[in-house]
């Protein structure tokens, strides 16, 4: 009977079941917090404020969103790419040092074997092969591609709602992608996305977290590396 219990969809999908609920749910507190913050700012520019249904709609939302998944993606793009060929000496989440027992193995090209339970792609082998071995990177960088633009149209749209409420005239998307407010935007959310990525790194060199797969075992040394 346990096991059955353990080999529920729930047990089998749970971790990525429970991250996105929390996404979900702190989007939405996002969402609602966002539309009463805005609304005082309209009010205070003597607009109407807008329902929860326009705020949705509106630039200020996409552009509070998809500022935060660029850089997210841009993260995980990177470390997928770092993580290939530089290393952090004792760190769970690097692959070993030359001066380590194993050190090069997982540099070793194998070559994918075309089995029954392999992916469609490595049967069918050639460019699809190709694009398969790196398609995780390719796929977060086209999502961090995607949310920048989202976040520029966001964002310029909610700047030239501002400025025309303002009496002003309205930029050009040429002109906002020279504007320090977009740059700005960016940045703040970059690097703190990369001081969360280097926090682990070398965090899990010293910290250990029992059970967990991002942390070393809790009796390896400090000097070992990977998980």
């Amino acid at each position: 009977m346990r096991l059955k219990q353990k080999t529920t969809f729930l047990y089998r999908n749970g971790l990525s079941i429970v991250l996105l609920l929390l996404m979900v749910v702190f989007w939405t507190s996002q969402a609602i917090a966002g539309w009463l913050d805005h609304n005082e700012t309209l009010t205070e520019l003597g607009a109407p404020a807008l329902t929860l249904g326009q705020y949705l709609g509106s630039g200020h939302f996409a552009s509070a969103t998809f500022e935060n998944w660029e850089s997210e993606f841009l993260q995980m793009a990177l470390y997928v790419i770092l993580t290939v060929c530089l290393r952090q000496k004792g760190s769970a989440e690097s692959k070993k040092t030359m001066d380590e027992e194993g050190a090069g193995e997982e540099d070793i090209d194998k070559e994918p074997q075309p089995k029954a339970d392999a992916p469609w792609p490595v049967r069918r082998g050639g460019i699809w092969l190709k694009l398969y071995q790196n398609s995780l990177s390719i796929v977060f960088v086209l999502l961090f591609l995607g949310s920048f633009y989202l976040h520029l149209c966001g964002s310029l749209r909610d700047q030239n709602d501002e400025l025309r409420l303002k009496g002003k005239p309205e930029k050009t998307v040429t002109e906002y992608l020279g504007d320090a407010h977009f740059w700005f935007e960016s940045f703040q959310n970059w690097q703190s996305e990369f001081l969360a990525v280097a926090s682990i790194v070398l965090l899990s060199v010293w910290l250990r977290q029992k059970g967990s797969p991002e942390s070393k075992p809790v009796d390896a040394p400090h000097s070992q590396t990977g998980k």
